[in-house]
């Protein structure tokens, strides 16, 4: 997977930034699709009923955060500990949020159900690279992979004990594969590529001692300072 690529920017109506959105989001539902398949393998075989996998897809969204709160809690983790590891995993959504606030219009309540619609994915093909984002197109992207991870993890919870272990699928691959593609689109400077390697150093010395999170945490920190100098 050579990176993912954004859709032509060509100007237009909302509209048709919002169908562009949706062309280009419609093969990224496929990965959605799968990632959200073995998440509610795993939700099923954790304990989870149909309904609550599906609910926590519909309400969080979030691949990582599922995946880092839903292997807490079986592991006899609680709630609370679960709940704060899907949080820390989500902390990169603060940044990307704070990069995207300018290109979003009108009230708070308006502004904050856009930001509902931030995944990485759509995040990278909105950002139109000079430090604003169409925010149509953002949306429009989302609405396909949103659709994929909600039929990917009913599939995943009613047919769990029929899929087993997705690992033997490759399935275990598609999520880091994803992200790497996601990377990989947005390193086109020397700066870019500089503080990607620093946080990817600093992520790695962290996986071993600290909790859940905290090493992406930590990352996404040092990914905006190098970027703000």
């Amino acid at each position: 997977m050579s990176g993912l690529s954004r859709p032509s920017p060509p100007p237009g109506s909302p509209r048709d930034s919002f169908r562009r959105g949706v062309r280009a989001g419609v093969p990224l539902s496929l990965v959605s699709f799968l990632l959200a398949l073995s998440f509610g393998v795993l939700a099923v075989q954790s304990g989870f009923t149909v309904a609550q996998a599906v609910a926590m897809s519909a309400l969080v969204h979030a691949g990582s955060a599922q995946f880092a709160a839903t292997s807490i809690v079986t592991a006899g983790g609680g709630l609370l500990p679960g709940v704060l590891a899907g949080t820390l995993m989500n902390a990169r959504f603060l940044a990307m949020g704070i990069a995207l606030a300018p290109s979003l219009t009108r009230g708070p309540a308006v502004r904050a159900l856009q930001g509902q619609t931030v995944v990485d994915p759509s995040w990278v093909l909105a950002n139109r690279g000079d430090g604003t984002f169409d925010r149509h197109l953002l949306m429009g992207a989302t609405v396909p992979q949103y659709a994929g991870w909600l039929s990917g993890t009913l599939a995943g919870a009613v047919a769990g004990d029929l899929v087993g272990d997705t690992a033997r699928f490759g399935l275990d691959a598609v999520f880091p594969t994803f992200f790497l593609a996601l990377l990989a689109a947005e390193l086109r400077d020397p700066r870019s590529r500089g503080v990607a390697v620093a946080g990817a150093v600093v992520a790695l010395a962290l996986v071993p001692v600290a909790p859940p999170g905290v090493p992406v945490l930590v990352a996404a920190v040092v990914a905006l300072v190098g970027l703000a100098r």
